[in-house]
């Protein structure tokens, strides 16, 4: 078991500095979410020779891993200039993972095409379908390359991705039938994945791999009035990134169920809201984590 920070709120500091700080804040792991210094948004990685070797020195001397890498592009788009330009940034994000030794890389099924096209499809061109079978062309071409460097994709369902809720999402994942694609399961996603927490853990059985760990509110609960969105009739939906014990979410269900199925892989914390308080929120949640794993995995 490692517990990991998703240190997007510390995006500020540098390399160097995030790792001394991860580990003054209890974390022997680093879930390296994007940042515009080393795994930019959807386009190539901001890696040359010297930052590199800089942040693994960085990791040796803080005695830290990199736990996990999430790459973000747009490898379900429809427009197929942009899948393939993903399918070379994934490429290089590969070849990167391998030199940071972390052979565990994080992403989802993803929105399809970028905004600037997609929102304004008037051929109909931009719909799940399309979505799902760009991603299954991406899955061609990365399977083979992961599998020969020894790596393992973890994929969630996020909401406003073409697809969703969990059901599908391990069916997909099974269809893949390769040792090197696998599930996350990222907690403050609970509501949208479906409507009993127990269940849709347990049908990740045998893929998961990875787990998030923040808090959130129900959004469909209090008859889908836990939030009023104006005007009236908006398609607008939250969801949050909180503290253990802000939101909704039953943590002693949530770890009990993942003890009960086996779970063994990285369990990260990825709060985004208390920029304010991002040290203390992060050492929080590092104790938090620590107790319910020291309960359920005696």
């Amino acid at each position: 078991m490692q517990i990991a920070l998703d240190p997007y709120m510390h995006r500020h500091l540098s390399l160097s500095e995030l790792c001394k700080a991860t580990k003054e804040m209890g974390y022997d792991h680093i879930e390296l979410s994007p940042r515009a210094d080393f795994l930019q948004w959807w386009t190539r990685p901001r890696v040359y020779p010297e930052r590199l070797n800089a942040f693994k020195k960085a990791l040796k001397d803080h005695e830290l891993t990199v736990s996990t890498l999430q790459p973000m592009y747009r490898w379900s788009s429809p427009f197929e200039d942009e899948r393939k330009m993903a399918i070379d940034n994934w490429k290089r994000t590969i070849e990167i993972a391998v030199e940071l030794d972390s052979p565990l890389l994080i992403s989802e099924f993803g929105r399809g095409g970028s905004p600037e096209r997609s929102l304004n499809d008037t051929l109909g061109i931009h719909s799940a379908e399309a979505c799902e079978h760009a991603f299954w062309r991406s899955m061609d071409e990365l399977v083979p390359i992961l599998e020969r460097e020894g790596l393992v994709l973890s994929i969630e369902p996020h909401p406003e991705d073409w697809v969703e809720t969990m059901e599908p999402a391990i069916d997909i994942i099974r269809t893949i039938n390769s040792t090197s694609v696998k599930a996350s399961y990222i907690a403050p996603h609970t509501f949208y994945y479906g409507d009993d927490l127990a269940e849709t853990i347990r049908m990740t059985q045998g893929e998961l791999v990875h787990a998030r760990v923040a808090d959130t509110f129900n959004h469909k609960a209090s008859s889908q009035l836990r939030y009023i969105v104006n005007p009236p009739g908006s398609t607008a939906r939250v969801h949050q990134h909180l503290d253990m014990g802000e939101g909704e979410i039953n943590w002693d269900t949530f770890f009990k169920t993942l003890s009960e199925i086996g779970f063994d892989g990285v369990l990260s914390s990825c709060v985004f809201a208390w920029e304010e308080r991002a040290e203390d929120s992060s050492r929080f949640m590092r104790d938090e984590i620590q107790a319910y794993v020291d309960k359920y995995w005696k």
